[in-house]
């Protein structure tokens, strides 16, 4: 029997972290299924999907906890995966604009009023080509709920970015 499981990981960057967690997994039988992985602001941030024989399970999980003695806190939970609920659909959301505070919440405020799940979620501050002047990015993947019409949701999206003077594009996902 095989044992799905979540593991959020965050520590201070340093090389060899990653193959650390990779060597555990495997030498308990894991199969790394997917992960979501980067550093930022000098921490090192994770999410992995692992799958784990259940008789292995216990012994994973104190060679997980002897890593937070090395400065990596490492949390598991089952992986309860559930199937989206017919009629759901994906969608990709990219945006760019001015920095300035509050984008986030103004975007997924209006997102979460209408049912819309936030799949993923990437941003970033990047200087503008010509002035140099700070611009923030958002890629998103966002899960619309049946109940939700696509195109009213475009528009009411497109309203938001006006008013902050950012350019979205709300695309269906392929």
């Amino acid at each position: 029997m095989q044992t799905p499981l979540v593991l959020t990981v965050l520590g201070k960057d340093r090389t060899g972290l990653v193959e650390s967690l990779a060597s555990l997994v495997a030498e308990h039988g894991g199969n790394w299924l997917e992960s979501r992985m980067c550093r930022l602001g000098g921490e090192f941030a994770g999410i992995l999907r692992v799958l784990v024989p259940s008789d292995r399970l216990p012994a994973l999980t104190k060679a997980l906890e002897k890593l937070n003695e090395r400065g990596l806190a490492v949390t598991m939970r089952p992986d309860n995966d559930q199937p989206a609920p017919q009629g759901q659909h994906l969608m990709n959301l990219d945006l760019v604009g001015h920095d300035r505070p509050g984008i986030v919440r103004q975007l997924t405020a209006a997102l979460a009023s209408r049912g819309v799940n936030v799949e993923e979620l990437s941003t970033e501050c990047t200087s503008a080509p010509m002035s140099g002047e700070t611009l923030f990015k958002a890629e998103a993947r966002l899960l619309v709920p049946a109940n939700c019409d696509p195109q009213k949701l475009r528009v009411e999206l497109e309203k938001i970015a006006a008013d902050m003077m950012v350019d979205l594009r709300l695309t269906s996902a392929k």
